[in-house]
Formats: C-alpha cells, sequence, structure tokens
C-alpha cells in the first residue's frame, strides 16, 4: 500500500478530479432522493459540505503522514487509538462492503430485468423474489471468479464498466432531462416544494441520510495525495473540483428522474431504469431502452468488481500481520486472496437468501442499504476522531499534506465530519415513512442487532491472536505502530518509537 510515485509522474488537477468522480458516483441510488423533489438539492449540497469535503481532506492528510506504511484505515486509526480499535475500522471497511453487494446486485439484476421490450413484463420480472435472488447470486460470483484471476483483469473491466455503466448513462440522463422539458415534456416534480425541506420530521430524513453512503468511498483516495504536484494546494483545488461535479451530476440526474416519474411512483430498484423507459418513449426512441439495461448492468458487474479487489485487500494485507487466523491467509497462484474472496461470497449468499422473510425486494433493499450506512459511518467516526487525536499524539510527525497550520482548521473540518457522520448515525435507525418496510419490529432488529454483531466479532477476533497467525515475511514488512508514552509525543519520527510500539504488541 506504498503511495510513493517512483515513477516520478505527477497526477494533474483535472485527471485526480475524474478520478475521484469515477470512484464516487454511482447512479442506483438517485431514486431514493427523486421522491424529495427539489429539496433533494439542499440533501447533496448538505452532505458534500458536512461529509465529502471532510472525508477527503483527513484521509488525504493521514495518508500522507503514512505513506510508507501499510494499513489504510488500520494504521490512521491504529495510531491513534490502538490496533484493536485500529482492526475494528478496517473490518468495517470491509464487512460493509460485503453487506453492500446484496443491494447494488439487486440493482443490476432491476437492469436485467428491462432489458426486455414489454415495460410490464420487465416490472414483473424486477418484482419476483426468485429471479433477483438468482441474477444476485450470478453476478456475485462472477465477479468473484473474475477477481480470482487477478488485478489485471479487474482493472480492465472496471475501467470499461465505470465508463460505459455509469458516467456515460449519466449524462446521457441529464440530457434527456434537458430535451424533454425543452420540448413541452410534462414536469411531474412539485416545483412549489422549497428547496429547504421540512427538518421536523425525522422519518423523511431517513432516505436522506443514506446520502452519506452515495459519497463513502473517497478516503481510499486519499493514497493518491503523493502522487500530485504541490499537493498542499493541488489536492484541496482537485477535490473541491471533483465534489462541486459530483454534486452536479446527483442533483441533475435525479432532477431529470423526477421529470419524467411522479414521486408517488418511485420505486426505489426499478426507477432509473422505468425513468430511462419512459424518456425513449416519448422520444421513439425504445428500441435504446435494452441497451442502457444492458450497459447500467455491465456498470454494476465493474463496480462490484473495483470493490471485491479493495477492502477484501486491504484486510487481508492486516490479517497477514497476525490479525486474521491463517486461514483467511490464503492466496491462489496469482496471489489473490482466494480464501476471504471465497469467505465474503458466503456472507453475501446469506445475505440474499433474506429476501425470503422480506416483504418486498424494495424493503429488503433498503435495509441492508441501512445497515451498510450504520456499519460505514462508525469506521467514519473512528476515522475523524483519530485524525484530531494525532495531532496531538504524533504533533511532530512530518505531514507531507496538511489541514491548516495549527489545529484549530483540523478541528473545524474533522469536527464537522464526525458531526455529519454522527446524525447521519442516528437518523438511520429511524424507518422512513416512504417506503413499507415490513414490522418495525424486524427493521430495529435486524439494524440494532447487525451493528453490534458486526462490531464484536472483530473484537473477539482480536482477542483471539496467536503468535502463529503472523506471516513471517509479511509481519517484517509491516511497519510497526508508533503509539508510545508521553515521551513519544516529542518523537521527531514514528519510526524512532517502533521497538517499543512492538513490544507492546
Amino acid at each position: 500500500m506504498n503511495v510513493k510515485n517512483n515513477s516520478g509522474f505527477k497526477l494533474s488537477v483535472m485527471t485526480l478530479a475524474i478520478m475521484n468522480i469515477t470512484a464516487v458516483v454511482s447512479l442506483r441510488g438517485l431514486p431514493a432522493e427523486a421522491v424529495y423533489g427539489p429539496s433533494s438539492a439542499f440533501y447533496y449540497l448538505f452532505a458534500a459540505i458536512v461529509f465529502l469535503i471532510p472525508t477527503a481532506l483527513v484521509a488525504a492528510e493521514l495518508a500522507a503522514m503514512f505513506a510508507d506504511k501499510q494499513g489504510g484505515v488500520f494504521r490512521w486509526v491504529g495510531e491513534a487509538l490502538g490496533p484493536r480499535t485500529g482492526f475494528l475500522a478496517i473490518w468495517l471497511q470491509w464487512i460493509e462492503s460485503t453487506i453492500w453487494y446484496p443491494t447494488v446486485l439487486t440493482f443490476g439484476a432491476v437492469s436485467i430485468a428491462f432489458i426486455g421490450t414489454s415495460e410490464t413484463h420487465d416490472m414483473a420480472m424486477a418484482s419476483n423474489k426468485i429471479f433477483t435472488l438468482v441474477v444476485v447470486l450470478l453476478i456475485y460470483w462472477v465477479a468473484t471468479l473474475i477477481s480470482l484471476k487477478g488485478l489485471n483483469w479487474v482493472g480492465k473491466i472496471a475501467k470499461i464498466g465505470g465508463i460505459v455503466g455509469t458516467i456515460i448513462p449519466a449524462g446521457l440522463l441529464i440530457v434527456l432531462g434537458v430535451i424533454y422539458l425543452g420540448t413541452g415534456g410534462h414536469n411531474n416534480m412539485d416545483m412549489t416544494q422549497s428547496f429547504f425541506p421540512d427538518l421536523s420530521k425525522l422519518d423523511n430524513l431517513v432516505l436522506a441520510s443514506s446520502i452519506f453512503l452515495f459519497y463513502a468511498g473517497m478516503e481510499m483516495m486519499g493514497i493518491h495525495v503523493m502522487d500530485v504536484k504541490n499537493p498542499t494546494k493541488n489536492y484541496p483545488k482537485a477535490i473541491l473540483i471533483g465534489s462541486l461535479i459530483t454534486v452536479l451530476i446527483f442533483v441533475l440526474g435525479t432532477f431529470s428522474l423526477g421529470f419524467i416519474i411522479p414521486a408517488k411512483d418511485i420505486n426505489l430498484t426499478q426507477s432509473l431504469l422505468i425513468g430511462f423507459d419512459n424518456y425513449f418513449q416519448y422520444l421513439r426512441m425504445s428500441w435504446a431502452s435494452p441497451i442502457i439495461a444492458i450497459a447500467l448492468m455491465f456498470g454494476v458487474l465493474a463496480g462490484v468488481l473495483t470493490w471485491v479487489a479493495g477492502p477484501s485487500k486491504g484486510i487481508f494485507t492486516v490479517g497477514k500481520a497476525g490479525y486474521l487466523p491463517p486461514y483467511f491467509q490464503k492466496t491462489n497462484k496469482t496471489g489473490v486472496q482466494k480464501n476471504i474472496l471465497m469467505f465474503q461470497g458466503y456472507i453475501v449468499t446469506i445475505l440474499a437468501l433474506l429476501f425470503v422473510v422480506m416483504p418486498s425486494v424494495q424493503s429488503f433493499y433498503q435495509i441492508l442499504s441501512q445497515l451498510t450506512v450504520l456499519l460505514y459511518l462508525i469506521m467514519y467516526l473512528l476515522m475523524f476522531a483519530s485524525a484530531i487525536v494525532l495531532r496531538y499524539k504524533m504533533k511532530n510527525v512530518p505531514r507531507p499534506f496538511r489541514i491548516g497550520k495549527g489545529n484549530g482548521l483540523l478541528w473545524i473540518v474533522a469536527g464537522i465530519g464526525f458531526s455529519g457522520s454522527l446524525l447521519a448515525f442516528v437518523l438511520s435507525f429511524i424507518p422512513p415513512g416512504q417506503i413499507a418496510t415490513g414490522s418495525n419490529t424486524v427493521w430495529f432488529s435486524v439494524l440494532i442487532s447487525g451493528c453490534i454483531i458486526m462490531v464484536v466479532i472483530p473484537l473477539l477476533i482480536y482477542a483471539s491472536r496467536k503468535p502463529s497467525w503472523k506471516d513471517p515475511e509479511a509481519a517484517r514488512d509491516f511497519a510497526p505502530f508508533g503509539i508510545q508514552d508521553s515521551s513519544a509525543t516529542h518523537s521527531t519520527s514514528p519510526h524512532k518509537s517502533s521497538a517499543k510500539s512492538n513490544k507492546k504488541q
């Protein structure tokens, strides 16, 4: 996970901005915000200010600070709050992505259902639980098999899929919305609604809280902070440009759906495809609907491939340093973490089978999305807190990228990110008023028990560590933590304290 640029090549501001956009933008969540009408723009802007930008800036400082050490969020949180909490952080990053797969793959199943030419038949197919279950499992295991072939395969498919399945459809959706209104099409969005939502109705905020997950993953882009010329000046510039374009894509894309579909008819899993269908019918281009459905399905596969190869690789690297049993450290002949990928697949399969107990595909989609948000937000809370703690615990360690000269600006940026994440965390427990999720007892039971179980598991694994878990070669390459007694805060480099830290672990 070395982020030093040995080739001397430096990313331009616009290149990094585009990388940020590609990493964050996904179209599957647009229907969730379209139900809010004009106030959806408020939620996008609010989440960008209190979450997207703070996440990108804080991750950049932490990534640059530990540019020569492995571990990612495990390193960042572990140096500040201890290796136990660091392991919890990277576990949450991995497990939330594992739980996320069925939700994004449900969208992929809907895309396949809409490849047909009959909208009535397509909608019925998309609502069929058995069809959805089979497609979810099929796409996921195909993605896993591709991942087992190595990063070269993943990179090629992910790059093409990102362009064909996300960027092009996003631009097309916005263009269709402009043409529709410009040619006299009926605007189904209630434009009399205020830009500012009624914040007194908490149940109306629940779906909006999931918008934070729209922007999740930006912390992974922090690894590129040292690949930018003059990072102190140009990295924030790239982040602001990328964030602005990302927000515009989300806002205009959401409005485009709202123009063509009345709020009362919006369905979280089907409305993006229905929206394209309606636009193409309006323009007498119905032949294009199956093409866009195939493109979106390919985009889903590309997105899943990117995440299958990401967080699992991170926890695998940490595991080889002695934090996971030997079973999870095994690789295939291409060096891919085969057992972690297979174990991940078993979890996805079990979650997909939950279709049979939920009242609808849409309710299953929503409850898993909320659990994903909750787990990821716990990790972000730890990350923001760690950035502040490290300013005092390792105050003299060089920071090639630093938020502000003193500590005041970091307190503001990380404090806003922490507060925004905490707000979204609390709101995510409230059942949404717009969607039938079945029994509230089931809703709260799944979310609360899910959070508790997923937090307790890594703590138990950490407590059960054995010396035999360490891969000698990997442990040698994995730099020890620099956490020390108070004397370490006066050290000019974390490397000076490695020996003591290693004994403490």
